[in-house]
């Protein structure tokens, strides 16, 4: 196929694995193994120098890891990608590979619980203040900018407001200021690449829709390749400066012999290294096996979900339905303009009953999962303000979308009608 491009749809089950070269197998071998013998101590030695790329140990690389990695960057159009322990551990390496203590981060409002508490305290007490902004107005990011400013952040489709996020034009912005934007891309996968729309870096966490099995926790960092990190040099001087952790490199000068990866390479020879937030190869192995159906997996979900939001705003006993097809405005131009194939897996609702009603709600379903997670080949209901939305106080619930009577729903794979009708058996028994 050389001098072809390849759809999406091909590269989920062809991109980095033709086959084993000893033994011929076609399905991606799980190296379960800590270490890799060394050929001898000049391999070794060129290897920790960065001089060959090969394995070292696996907290680091691994064999079957570097299938997902390759896979993932070939359908985000990136250049090389990094697998991780979990997608929280992915936003967090994701920043740190670029700032420090007396740094700070410019984020969207609209964000998942966990990432919003891991950005408002953990990161804090580690020195790095993340400044929290409205995304309606991109100005708002240029406005929270200053010079100790690294990174732009965002989620595509934010869970659990879902309100699509303007990345070109947040983007755009930053590149003017050399900072680059990165967009988590967990509740988007396929629907939307935010590389092409001028982010720098994509993270996943793999747990949700690229897996979609529930079964493997996994989180992935994806290096557009793009980005000009060398002429941000003040702007960026983890890239830009000699590194003590890594022998004094500098990394956009270390790994120029190797490509426009020098954001990745930090992340994984230093912050994974150090940190330590390795995937494990059989979850490697299991969220490989989920992307293989995920062109397959994810048009079901958005209609499914369609489906469902159409059928809760045509009901008196709900007041609001959160959903890229019910929204106006420049919130619906937004979802038109980014995300092709559909409006992803999750739908949102209020109902009149409040807080009460939701609960009543929740426990009333006898098909939908009551758990955390969403992405999963089932369907699955939450109520955000009293779980994983729960550390935030009201004001920050509110600023990520999160009303007390809110309940989440991420739409599953099941027959419609089925869906359907235990959503709606389920709001009987809460009115």
């Amino acid at each position: 196929m050389a001098g072809r491009s390849l759809h999406p749809d091909t590269l989920a089950l062809h991109a980095g694995w033709r086959a084993d070269p000893t033994t011929g197998s076609v399905a991606v071998p799980i190296h379960q193994t800590t270490s890799y013998q060394f050929r001898d101590t000049d391999h070794a030695s060129a290897l920790f120098a960065l001089q060959e790329m090969g394995n070292i140990y696996t907290r680091i690389m691994n064999p079957t890891t570097d299938v997902l990695e390759q896979r993932i960057a070939a359908l985000e159009g990136g250049v090389a990608a990094l697998a991780v322990a979990s997608g929280q551990a992915a936003s967090a390496l994701a920043l740190q590979t670029l700032a420090k203590t007396g740094d700070n981060i410019v984020s969207s409002t609209a964000l998942y619980g966990g990432t919003w508490n891991l950005f408002a305290n953990t990161l804090r007490d580690q020195g790095i203040e993340v400044r929290f902004v409205d995304p309606d107005d991109p100005e708002n990011f240029r406005r929270a900018t200053d010079a100790n400013t690294r990174a732009y952040y965002a989620e595509t489709l934010p869970n659990p407001k879902l309100e699509v996020f303007p990345i070109a034009e947040v983007a755009t912005i930053g590149r003017s200021l050399g900072i680059p934007l990165i967009m988590d891309n967990t509740a988007a996968p396929l629907l939307c690449r935010p590389l092409e729309h001028g982010a720098a870096v994509v993270v996943y966490s793999a747990t949700k829709y690229l897996g979609g099995h529930g079964t493997s926790i996994g989180g992935l960092i994806v290096d557009g390749g793009a980005f000009d990190w060398e002429a941000s040099g003040e702007r960026q001087p983890a890239l830009n400066s000699p590194d003590p952790s890594y022998h004094g490199a500098t990394w956009t000068q270390a790994v120029k012999p190797i490509g426009p990866v020098a954001y990745i390479m930090r992340t994984r020879t230093v912050l994974l290294r150090d940190l330590g937030a390795a995937i494990s190869p059989f979850n490697a192995f299991q969220i490989l096996q989920g992307i293989e159906t995920l062109h397959l997996r994810m048009p079901r979900h958005c209609e499914n979900a369609t489906r469902v939001a159409a059928r809760l705003a045509g009901r008196a006993d709900v007041t609001r339905v959160i959903h890229p097809s019910q929204q106006a405005g420049e919130a619906r131009a937004r979802a038109d303009r980014y995300l092709k194939g559909g409006f992803g897996g999750l739908v949102g609702f209020e109902l009149a009953g409040g807080v009460d009603g939701g609960r009543k709600f929740i426990d009333g379903l006898q098909l939908l999962y009551h758990v955390a997670n969403i992405g999963d080949a089932r369907s699955l209901a939450i109520h955000p303000a009293s779980t994983t939305h729960s550390q935030l106080d009201a004001d920050a619930q509110l600023a990520t979308g999160v009303s007390p009577g809110y309940v989440r729903l991420s739409i599953g794979l099941e027959y419609g009608d089925d869906i359907l009708a235990d959503i709606e058996q389920a709001l009987t028994a809460a009115g």
